[in-house]
Parts: C-alpha cells; sequence; structure tokens
C-alpha cells in the first residue's frame, strides 16, 4: 500500500513552495496587495503567539499546550472566507481561527493555564470553545447546522478536526447526519500526516477527501500550506452551504511542524528528513516568497512587522501570569442543574479540608 505522504493527486494550489502564483480551474482567485499582506501578517502573529504559548508551557505557566506549528495557512485561509455570522465548532488546536474570530489571547490561554473551564462566551465570537473529546463536535456541530436550516437563517457552520479524528465513530456519525439533512456545514479536516505518533497510512486506505462521496456530498483536498488556496476553496464550500447546497468536506493536506502537544517527543516515532522536507513548504516563507518577489511588500513592513510580534509575544507573557486563580469551591458549580446530594457531600468534604490550611 502507497503511503499517505505519496497521494496528493487532485490537490487545489494556488501558490506554490517557491511563491510562484498558479490558477485553478475550479477555483477562481484574485487578491490585492493589500490582502496578502494581511494573511502574511495573521499567519505572522498567529506563529509568534503559538511560540510564546509552547515556551510558557515549558516554563510552568500553562499545564498543556497544543501547537499549529505549519498548520497557519489551512486556519487563516479558511477563517478569512467565513461571515461574521457564521459559527464555528473547532477542536483543540484551532489557535489561528479563534484569532481570526477575535478571540483575546488571554482568554484563550485561561484553559491552558487551567484557571476556567473555556475562556470566552461562544457566541460574541461566533466559536464555541475548544472540544478536547476527539470529534465531539462534529456531531454539535451538525445539530447547530440542523437548527440553522430549520430557522431559514443564512448561515454556514464550520467544524474542524484532525485526520486522527476521522477514525472516530462521532465524526462519521457526522458525517451521515450531515449527508442526510443536507445541513450547511463545511467540515475542515486538516490532515497533518500525524494523529499523534500514529501515520495516516495506518488509518486510512485513501485520501480521507474522498470519504465524503461514501455519505452524498463532495470532498475536496487542498494544500493546507498554501493560505489562497485555502481561502479560496473555504469560500466555496461555506457559499454552498449558505446557499442550501448541503456540506462539504475540506481536506486540507499540512504538516504539524512540531508536537502533537507539549507531552509528546515527536522525535521518537517520526524521522528528521521528513520534518526538513516540509520546512521546504512552509506556508509563511511562501508567501513572504510571493510578497518579495512581487514586491508588494518591503523590508519596512517585514521590520514593522516583527516589532508588532515582539510587542504581542510579551503581551501574552504578561497578561498569561496575570490570569487570577480561580476559587478551588467553583469547580462544584454549574455540575448539575439542581440539588445533588452526592456532589453536596464532597463539596462538604472538600470545603472541610480546605479549611485545615491557615490563610
Amino acid at each position: 500500500m502507497l503511503a499517505q505522504s505519496t497521494r496528493v493527486t487532485d490537490l487545489v494550489q494556488l501558490l506554490t513552495p517557491e511563491g510562484e502564483r498558479i490558477d485553478h480551474p475550479r477555483y477562481p482567485f484574485e487578491i490585492s496587495g493589500e490582502e496578502a499582506r494581511g494573511l502574511f501578517r495573521d499567519m505572522t502573529l498567529v506563529r509568534r503567539f503559538d511560540t510564546e504559548a509552547m515556551a510558557l508551557q515549558r516554563q510552568g505557566e500553562l499545564g498543556l499546550w497544543a501547537p499549529l506549528l505549519g498548520q497557519e495557512a489551512a486556519q487563516i485561509g479558511t477563517a478569512r472566507a467565513l461571515h461574521p455570522e457564521d459559527f464555528v465548532f473547532p477542536s483543540y488546536r484551532e489557535h489561528g481561527i479563534a484569532y481570526v474570530r477575535g478571540v483575546p489571547p488571554a482568554n484563550l490561554l485561561e484553559l491552558w493555564r487551567c484557571v476556567s473551564y473555556g475562556g470566552w462566551n461562544a457566541e460574541d465570537h461566533r466559536m464555541a470553545g475548544y472540544a478536547l473529546v476527539i470529534g465531539a463536535q462534529t456531531l454539535q456541530a451538525v445539530g447547530y447546522a440542523m437548527g440553522v436550516q430549520r430557522d431559514g437563517a443564512s448561515e454556514a457552520v464550520l467544524a474542524c478536526f484532525g485526520d486522527g479524528a476521522t477514525s472516530q465513530g462521532d465524526v462519521n456519525e457526522a458525517f451521515v447526519w450531515a449527508g442526510a439533512q443536507n445541513a450547511p456545514v463545511v467540515f475542515l479536516c486538516q490532515n497533518n500526516q500525524w494523529a499523534i505518533s500514529a501515520p495516516l497510512e495506518t488509518q486510512a486506505r485513501v485520501p480521507l477527501y474522498r470519504r465524503a462521496a461514501g455519505f452524498g456530498f463532495p470532498g475536496v483536498r487542498v494544500d493546507g500550506n498554501d493560505v489562497f488556496a485555502s481561502l479560496a476553496v473555504a469560500r466555496t464550500a461555506l457559499e454552498r452551504a449558505r446557499n442550501g447546497e448541503g456540506p462539504t468536506l475540506i481536506e486540507a493536506y499540512t504538516y504539524r511542524m512540531s508536537a502533537h502537544t507539549s507531552s509528546d517527543d515527536p522525535r521518537r516515532y517520526r524521522a528528521d528528513a521528513e520534518l526538513e522536507e516540509w520546512r521546504l513548504k512552509d506556508p509563511i516563507e511562501r508567501l513572504r516568497a510571493y510578497l518579495t518577489k512581487n514586491e508588494l511588500a518591503d523590508d519596512a513592513f517585514f521590520e514593522a512587522l516583527d516589532a508588532e510580534a515582539d510587542e504581542l509575544g510579551r503581551r501574552i507573557r504578561d497578561e498569561c501570569r496575570a490570569l487570577p486563580d480561580p476559587d478551588p469551591r467553583s469547580m462544584f458549580d454549574h455540575v448539575y442543574a439542581g440539588a445533588h446530594e452526592q456532589l453536596a457531600e464532597e463539596r462538604d468534604a472538600f470545603l472541610a479540608y480546605l479549611d485545615t490550611f491557615a490563610d
């Protein structure tokens, strides 16, 4: 059986790894210099946020972190295709999408610092909280999309997950319901090649986007390191959903250049040569090459952006360390809608234990 990493046929690409702009017959695409610089800024700042968060975890300031290094183009391109009224159901690595939806970095870090259960109001940002149960958010997304459909609203729903989640029953059930109900949902599968330590070829015999056909809706594979293609494909899929044409599965073919989470050591299961091969396809360097070759950005732009990234890094460090610790008693709040005898007993015992410590 051929490895999945060699199966790149039908890949939608508008920007080559060398920064050359190319056309695709199904996805006509125009972009101004200002818009291209904006995408570059998005990816650069998101990468700096991700880098700072990983460093904070190593310093003991965060309990865990799931880095997105290498997946910036898939997330930023897709998120910039969303309309304000669209709704997102993320997994736990969608830091780029959260950035575009306006979630403040400090709020995003609350969950990983273990000082809150989420960090933001879903309705304020039209984005649900992070889902740590693999694939569970896809069923929630489809249910929400069915509600949108019945309300007659012109909204699209975006469900995000990784390649490993496609082996979960929840994801396949979500596909069944979405296809059968013609739900206005777009499934964004960020295929970063590794489900923790399991390579994709141990999970799937065919490219993931082809699974959509079995559930009755289209699938497309996009170069997930190409922010232009990610934007173009997402625009088309989201517009289909808003127009009542049903779901789409987007397989963003990309690569996780860092660990699965900060508790993972990818050197134990993947070769350095594979990582180096994908470094040559870096989404940020690809767009930098395009901007430079076409004289759409000068040294002053890049220097100003570097300074902005440095300021963001400083602010993230300060805001993370300033997050207040929660009252330990609050863990018993909102567990049940009403009174619960066993929980009350556990709460009383815990409070008695806390009282044994001096203030």
